[in-house]
């Protein structure tokens, strides 16, 4: 398995074979111009976590990939051949197994409506666990190897973080 960061949550995920891009949003630019994946997931709505303005033209470029979506990104962001994945729900992706965990992302505030969040979990015969949580902290599966931090946000609290990462056990992780 290689992961190689691409800035704030952009992952380039290679295993099994497979290239599988997650969350490219606007706050990073590393991610334009990627070709040959399989996959391009998003874990949320937020255009840090999904860039409306250059996404679609990443989709356009990568004809044979996959796109799987928390499910109200459908609703906010034009992305060609776009597909719902729920929180709970699995997906084969050839020898990759994509398990969406959580629901909602953490509170900002008491006064800003929650969205939708979920978590990604990569598994395959022989490779690490990769887990990607997108913007929250609710989800913790087990037997996760390898970890994609979220550090700061609105949402943020390293009190939460800690708890989190030592529930979570992952022996590796990133900012």
């Amino acid at each position: 398995m290689q992961i190689t960061h691409l800035g704030h949550a952009a992952v380039l995920l290679e295993a099994a074979g497979l290239r599988v891009l997650f969350d490219p949003g606007n706050f990073s630019d590393e991610w334009h111009g990627l070709t040959d994946l399989d996959a391009i997931l998003v874990t949320h709505q937020h255009p840090d976590h999904v860039d409306p303005e250059h996404a679609p033209a990443l989709v356009d470029a990568n004809p044979g990939a996959r796109v799987l979506v928390e499910p109200a990104v459908l609703d906010k962001v034009p992305l060609p051949r776009a597909e719902a994945l729920p929180a709970d729900a699995s997906i084969d992706l050839g020898a990759l197994r994509v398990d969406a965990v959580g629901g909602l992302h953490a509170v900002i505030h008491r006064d800003i409506p929650r969205i939708g969040n979920v978590g990604l979990v990569v598994s395959a015969e022989g490779e690490p666990t990769f887990f990607h949580p997108g913007d929250s902290l609710a989800a913790v599966p087990a037997g996760v190897d390898v970890a994609a931090v979220p550090l700061h946000g609105p949402w943020a609290a390293m009190k939460e973080h800690i708890d989190f990462l030592r529930a979570l056990g992952a022996p590796h992780g990133f900012p």
